[in-house]
Order: C-alpha cells, then sequence, then structure tokens
C-alpha cells in the first residue's frame, strides 16, 4: 500500500470515529453521566452504592465479578456447560474436563472476570486451545459453542419490594459477517464497510494472510462470531419487541438467579417465538451494575438519546440499592473497598490488553 493509500485510510477511519458518537470513548461519552453520577452519590453519601443492588453477586456485578459464580447460582439448563480454568492447570487435566463435561470442538474461551469482548475468542482446534492456555495469564472459562445464529441483550429491572421485574430495552446484535462477491479479498470487502474498517488491524493479528482469501460470489464468512460492540457487530434497538409473553419469560428466568434485580441477559436463541416461550436458547452472560442499556448504540440514535437512557438507568440503579440497604440492612461498598475494586479492575485490564 502507498503512503498516500496509507493516509487516506486513516483519515478516514478518524473520520468515521468523530462523526459517529458510538465508536466515541467510554469517558468521553459519560462526562455527563459522571456528574449525575456525582448527585446520587452525594444524596445517599457514598459513590459506590451500587454495591446493594445485586447482593449476591461479587461488587454487584459492577466491576471484578467472576462469571463462573455467577453460573453457578443459575439452573444448570440455562446457559452453556462451563469449566473453570486456572493458569496453573496442564494440557491434560484441561482435555479431561472437556471429556468430562462433554464440551466439544468448537468452543469459546474467555476471561472469567472480563470485560468488552477482551480476550474472548471461538476456538477451532485443541492445538488453539493449549496455545490460549499457554498465554493466558488469567482464570478464564472454557464453554460450549451456542450455534443459534441470534443474539439479543435483555435489560431488567426489579424493585426488591416488587415480585415482579420489567424489561427496559433490548439490542439486537449483528455479528461482523461479509458477503463474498466472487472477485474481492476478504481485506477489501471490511474496508468496504465503515464499522468492519475499524476492527482491521485486529482481523489481520487473527487472520493473516486468510484475509487475502478471496470469497464466492455469496459465500457469507463470519469474521467475529460473538456480539460484542467493541469487535464490530452492529446493535440494532429491538425494545419494540417486548410484550407481556416476553417479559413473563424473562421474569421467570430473573428470578431464578438469586437476589439478582438489575442487568442485562446476554442471549443466543434459535428464533424469536422459542424465546418467547423459554425455548431454545442459552444466557452467554449475566451482566450486573455495571451494565450499560446497549440498546442505545443503535446508530439511528443521538448522543442525546443515549445520555437520556442512561441517566434513567442509573437512576433505577440508584433506587434498587437504596432500597436493598433499607429491607435488608445491607451497607454500602465503603470508599477504601471501592478504590480497591477499582485498582484491581485497572490491573485486570492491562492482563487482557
Amino acid at each position: 500500500m502507498s503512503l498516500i493509500k496509507k493516509f487516506q485510510l486513516i483519515a478516514r477511519i478518524q473520520y468515521i470515529k468523530i462523526t459517529n458518537w458510538e465508536f466515541w470513548p467510554f469517558n468521553i461519552v459519560y462526562i455527563p453521566i459522571f456528574i449525575y453520577w456525582l448527585y446520587l452519590s452525594i444524596k445517599c453519601r457514598s459513590f459506590f452504592f451500587f454495591s446493594t443492588s445485586n447482593p449476591a453477586i461479587k461488587n454487584a456485578g459492577f466491576l471484578m465479578e467472576s462469571k463462573y459464580d455467577i453460573y453457578e447460582t443459575m439452573p444448570k439448563h440455562l446457559y452453556p456447560r462451563t469449566i473453570f480454568i486456572t493458569t496453573n492447570e496442564d494440557n491434560n487435566l484441561i482435555t479431561q474436563q472437556l471429556k468430562e463435561k462433554e464440551i466439544r470442538l468448537p468452543c469459546i474461551v474467555k476471561p472469567d472476570t472480563g470485560m468488552r469482548g477482551l480476550k474472548v475468542k471461538l476456538l477451532n482446534t485443541f492445538e488453539d486451545l493449549y496455545n490460549y492456555h499457554s498465554n493466558a495469564t488469567f482464570s478464564y472459562l472454557i464453554q460450549e459453542y451456542i450455534a443459534y445464529e441470534n443474539e439479543v441483550g435483555i435489560f431488567y429491572i426489579r424493585y426488591p419490594d416488587e415480585k415482579s421485574g420489567i424489561i427496559t430495552g433490548i439490542v439486537g446484535k449483528e455479528f461482523l459477517t461479509i458477503i463474498g462477491d466472487g472477485i474481492s479479498t476478504i481485506e477489501t470487502l471490511v474496508k468496504k464497510n465503515n464499522r468492519y474498517l475499524l476492527q482491521l488491524n485486529n482481523l489481520r493479528i487473527i487472520y493473516g494472510n486468510t484475509l487475502k482469501k478471496i470469497l464466492p460470489l455469496n459465500e457469507k464468512y463470519t469474521l467475529v462470531p460473538y456480539g460484542n460492540h467493541s469487535r464490530g457487530s452492529k446493535f440494532i434497538d429491538l425494545s419494540n419487541l417486548i410484550d407481556e409473553q416476553l417479559s413473563s419469560t424473562i421474569n421467570l428466568i430473573c428470578l431464578s438467579i438469586p437476589d439478582f434485580y438489575y442487568g442485562r441477559l446476554d442471549i443466543k436463541f434459535k428464533d424469536w417465538e422459542d424465546l418467547k416461550n423459554g425455548k431454545n436458547f442459552s444466557i452467554i452472560e449475566v451482566n450486573g451494575a455495571g451494565s450499560e442499556p446497549t440498546h442505545i448504540y443503535d446508530p439511528k440514535h443521538s448522543i442525546f438519546y443515549a445520555w437520556k437512557e442512561i441517566k434513567i438507568h442509573c437512576k433505577i440503579l440508584y433506587k434498587i440499592s437504596i432500597t436493598n440497604k433499607k429491607i435488608r440492612g445491607l451497607e454500602f461498598m465503603t470508599t477504601r473497598e471501592g478504590m480497591k475494586m477499582l485498582r484491581e479492575n485497572k490491573e485486570q485490564v492491562a492482563r487482557l490488553t
């Protein structure tokens, strides 16, 4: 690639990031929210008031919670078969555990304590798995790969003094998938899509020379088979699909998770009617107090809509936390505990990046 073309590509990437707020840095998007959070913190005299929102989850699921510990509180049929792996286990033990749990390749691996899709991978061979393990500096999970093509994030809230909760938003996820034209390489097809272009450097690391392959006409190729916005998935606001039947199903599921009042379920499913009826689905992740109402990232929404939705959910989180404190006599996380959590999270991010 010539120097001019490289410059043009860099300029195009920067233009995409600047003109689409969904790609702005987290700290920029959340500046007004930090101010509102400070207001709520002053009201209840704790910056870490969220800590009483989901009492059964470490740190209420805001940061540094264990995904495996959350799975262990749930009915087994609701989530994929999963094993917990530490860095000191050898390959033979890992293979044995896979057989015992009947987890076959391909499989998903992801940090037990993670965020924003960091170090999440779909692995197809034992060689890939052993290589991942040898390079891991963190405990992680191996999960059966759920092959359902559809994925949504469903945001659920329930006030502790009420028997039923509600869905406040649904986000659909379109994976980073290209369709061949019989002429262009995978890399060329990626460059044609503004959203995918932002992932090009990561894709080069993952796929290498495979990006030079020409896809046959109309052949679909999924480059990132999981629904992370930071990994190129397009988020679609499907909140208009909230109805009584789906709400009832999700409420029953969430009631089966101990002391779960606020958060988002990331679910893979066969089709919408099955999901509404509680069939053919799997909860691939439960996110707690640190959850975003991710339907805000639909490209049709403005930054002002996003701020409004985030503010609404912060207020709900505040009310749930206050109510749990009053009803159950729970204490907010101390400043010392909160600062320790933030330091540990910073260290974990460094391990994952």
